[in-house]
């Protein structure tokens, strides 16, 4: 069976040949085309492993080693650095030890006593389901079909009705040593199934090979797909029909616009997050729908889901065509739903809490539905944010398919924070690396494309932020953009002498992150010639790119910034040319001394924000910078009595330091203005080797 309908086959039997019959490779492969696709199971969702016999290394003897997807892995994309290898005998052996369900944290760190690859990554509380199986291929998946069968009521019923005998069912249960004795059991008292149903969970199947194990699945969640849409056919409607009609589409994104650097600012009371909007058509469904206010309450069921989406959102009572073009009047629409929201929030995690319970987390939602407009998610980073808004359309998925079948079930509260703030959960949250400096932070960068401006958007891109590169060359943005990993940069195509290209800019920053908390304005050129050759046409646009520019992104900037109210910081590109009179050099020397002394003004008018305004001048930027590629390299060479190919040897011989400039140079001036001098503005930092003549004092 190779026609599917619901989930795809990816199969591919010629790289299959590369494996030579490797099953860690088949395992490994497996995995990842499983992962491929979301209606499969999530990013970070689920387990796989495989058996295999190997050489004991102590005693030479074969023995049975299983590997499993480490802890915090992900599937889609795990490597062999990312599974743990075990002795499998070991881990059954842990039954003898296991005195119940108070010894889960305990059984973990015994995991630790059989691992077999010293190379392993840490074994994840998953371990044991697979451990004590007996089968040499095992998927622990989370689709959404499967989870609606888990989540519906009468879960038991519905899984004998869909697959007869040949799938056993197992109530809901935390995930530790006990759930796999659970699924050890279940296995025996019904020998010959193809697999297991996990209430309010998801599922788990076997095979003897790699590619049994993968159509099993494949199969599994097909039969249940199939169900539920004959359910959905038979009912006529889902969610109970359409409350709220969608705006269409381009004023859904101007809504979200307007209203995602509020959200942000709300969302970022205890910590700074990053944003992602979703309006597709399964989200304006549900957002839409009668039962919204109904299902939303009751919180997700998978325990996947809710770690990352918290276990309900906040849904907003604006109206669809509500005037958002007033920041102050719509945010004091939004606080009080914001502040009941971290109130339940708190009451959640009181009445819940034990003993030693960790410390409560930020109260502030991930997920956020404005109806008939989308759905916002905010978190630490755009990865993390973009992945809770994919596993809440999961969670919608998963309504839609129990309200199908019989009606939707959610995990009792106490169950869903004893998984929120399980001890264990909190030890990987400990875990996790230090927080980069620039981390949670979005940085708009023109001129970008190339030059001075990417090495600035490498730079902060590199210290955690997400950089949105703008450029008026598209072909040269696109293969900026292609440099870095997914859901770190962005890019539009900006004139930055054009005020609605600029908006335009900053809308597809807030759309893609939620908002923006640096700008750096390194978009110019520069024309170099005497008085008597420089042109109106020179003059005009010097100005207009390189002081009406900058004007025009603090003005806009500064209003994103009100919103938000999270500070920022504007960095100006500007030159020793400003600070220095020269010969041939009047319109460009003008328009950057005019940059600088805007860099003033705008710092003593945007303080008040906490907005930080300053100047990074660069000298002699030769080697990698964009306007030394055409005539302002002819020009300069020519005022000094040189040729171009000696220019970065001249450049640097005049500078006290004796050093060539880079553009990197330069990244590392803004770098230190927008993460370190968190207490300067109106500042120049001169990035110049050392210019007697440009000394500001």
């Amino acid at each position: 069976m190779k026609d599917f309908k619901y989930v795809d086959y990816l199969w591919d039997e010629e790289k299959v040949k590369l494996f030579e019959d490797n099953q860690v490779d088949l395992f490994l492969y497996r995995s990842n085309i499983l992962g491929a696709d979301l209606r499969i199971t999530n990013y970070g969702g689920g387990n796989t492993s495989c058996k295999t016999v190997e050489l004991d290394p102590l005693t030479n003897d074969e023995v049975e080693v299983m590997w499993v997807k480490g802890s915090g892995g992900d599937i889609g994309t795990l490597t062999r650095s990312g599974i743990a290898g075990l002795y499998t005998k070991r881990l059954r052996d842990l039954k003898s030890v296991y005195k119940g369900l108070d010894e889960e944290d305990r059984m973990v760190g015994l995991f630790n006593h059989c691992i077999y690859d010293l190379d392993s990554k840490a074994p994840s509380i998953d371990t044991p389901l697979h451990g004590l199986l007996p089968f040499a291929h095992i998927d622990h998946l989370h689709p959404d079909a499967l989870i609606a069968v888990a989540a519906a009521e009468d879960s038991e019923k519905v899984t004998k009705e869909i697959w007869g005998d040949t799938m056993g069912w197992v109530p809901w249960q935390r995930p530790g040593f006990d759930l796999g004795l659970q699924l050890e059991k279940c296995l025996e008292d019904n020998p010959g199934i193809r697999g297991i149903v996990l209430g309010s969970h998801g599922l788990f199947t076997w095979g003897d090979t790699s590619y049994e194990c993968y159509m099993n699945s494949l199969e599994v969640i097909e039969m249940a797909s199939e169900y539920i849409e004959q359910k959905i056919n038979e009912k006529g409607s889902v969610f109970g029909g359409e409350k709220v009609t969608s705006l269409p589409e381009n004023e859904r994104k101007e809504k979200a616009v307007q209203i995602m650097p509020l959200l942000r600012g709300l969302c970022s009371s205890e910590n700074r997050m990053i944003g992602h909007f979703s309006d597709n058509e399964v989200v304006m469904q549900f957002i839409n729908s009668n039962d919204l206010e109904r299902l939303a309450p009751m919180g997700t069921s998978c325990p996947d889901h809710f770690l990352r989406t918290k276990i309900q959102p906040l849904v907003l009572s604006l109206d669809k065509n509500e005037d958002l073009s007033n920041s102050d009047v719509v945010l004091k629409k939004l606080e009080p739903a914001f502040n009941a929201y971290r109130e339940e929030y708190a009451n959640y995690y009181n009445s819940c809490k034990k003993d030693n319970s960790p410390a409560i987390r930020d109260a502030n939602p991930v997920i956020i539905i404005y109806p008939g407009v989308g759905m916002f998610s905010f978190a630490k980073n755009k990865q993390t944010t973009r992945v809770a808004s994919e596993f809440y359309i999961n969670a919608i998925n998963v309504m839609r398919g129990a309200e199908a079948i019989t009606s939707y079930t959610s995990l009792p509260r106490q169950e869903a924070f004893d998984i929120e703030y399980w001890l264990l959960e909190e030890a990987k949250l400990q875990r996790m690396p230090k927080e980069q400096p620039l981390s949670r932070k979005v940085a708009l960068v023109t001129g970008a494309g190339g030059g001075i401006g990417k090495a600035i958007a490498d730079k902060l891109a590199a210290e955690g932020a997400n950089v949105v590169l703008t450029d008026i060359a598209e072909d040269r943005l696109i293969e900026a953009n292609a440099t870095y990993k997914s859901d770190v940069a962005t890019y539009a195509v900006c004139d930055v002498t054009n005020t609605d290209s600029i908006a335009a800019a900053y809308k597809k920053a807030i759309l893609e992150f939620g908002g923006v908390d640096i700008v750096v304005h390194s978009a110019g050129l520069a024309i170099s010639k005497p008085i008597e050759e420089t042109t109106d046409k020179d003059w005009n646009i010097l100005q207009s790119i390189l002081v009406k520019g900058q004007f025009d992104l603090a003005k806009q900037f500064s209003a994103i910034a009100r919103q938000q109210k999270l500070g920022g910081d504007y960095i100006a590109i500007a030159s020793k040319n400003g600070l220095v009179a020269g010969p041939n050099n009047v319109a460009y020397g003008t328009a950057k001394a005019a940059q600088q002394h805007m860099v003033r003004l705008l710092a003593a008018e945007l303080a008040k924000d906490k907005v930080k305004v300053n100047t990074v001048n660069p000298d002699g930027v030769i080697v990698g910078s964009k306007i030394w590629e055409g005539d302002w390299a002819e020009g300069r060479a020519k005022a000094n009595g040189i040729t171009v190919e000696e220019l970065p040897a001249f450049y640097a011989k005049r500078n006290l330091l004796n050093e060539i400039i880079y553009p990197e140079d330069i990244a590392n001036g803004v770098f230190s203005l927008v993460a370190i001098l968190d207490k300067s503005t109106g500042n120049i930092v001169n990035v110049d080797g050392g210019m007697a003549n440009a000394f500001v004092r």
